[in-house]
């Protein structure tokens, strides 16, 4: 298990209310604790065998580095923001695999354009064998489209823009 794929757990545990969430593998065993709902404080236990104790040191520098790598990304993302300040982001509320349309040989739920309610499926996310209707939460005009049908989303992955006037 990677950095990447332990700071998604981390903040998909944080974002689902669970207040404790325990992973073991055979080589890795993971705790993450969250506060009371809302708190937004999360206490993250990682433990790994005896064999892998010389691991650990090296992969905390890693995040540390990583750290004021992301604020630079937010910084571009608010001047895109600004241009599209207007829109409302539709995000992938969990991790899987992004599907456009309901089966291979049917049209996409949505098109760029199409007027929506709130309710309407936008998508469908594979997570673990099923398949998660997506439902928009606005009614508006699909402006764009940001995930290529088929591909692997991360959760709170932008997934639409819709123009709500």
């Amino acid at each position: 298990m990677d950095i990447k794929e332990i700071q998604s757990l981390i903040k998909f545990v944080a974002k689902s209310g669970a207040s404790e969430v325990k992973l073991e593998t055979d080589d890795i065993k993971i705790t993450i604790r969250t506060g009371s709902p809302g708190s937004g404080e999360t206490t993250f236990v990682q433990s790994i065998p005896m064999a892998q104790a010389p691991v650990a040191p090296t992969a905390a520098p890693q995040t540390q580095p990583e750290a004021p790598a992301t604020p630079a990304a937010p910084a571009k993302e608010t001047e895109k923001k600004e241009d599209d300040s207007k829109y409302i982001t539709i995000k992938s509320p969990i991790i899987g695999t992004f599907y456009r349309k309901p089966s291979p040989d049917k049209p996409a739920f949505v098109e760029v354009g199409d007027k929506i309610a709130a309710g309407d499926v936008l998508c469908v996310i594979e997570a673990m064998k099923l398949f998660n209707d997506i439902e928009s939460e606005v009614a508006g005009t699909i402006v764009k489209v940001l995930v290529d049908d088929s591909s692997p989303v991360e959760f709170d992955q932008p997934l639409f823009l819709v123009d709500p006037s």
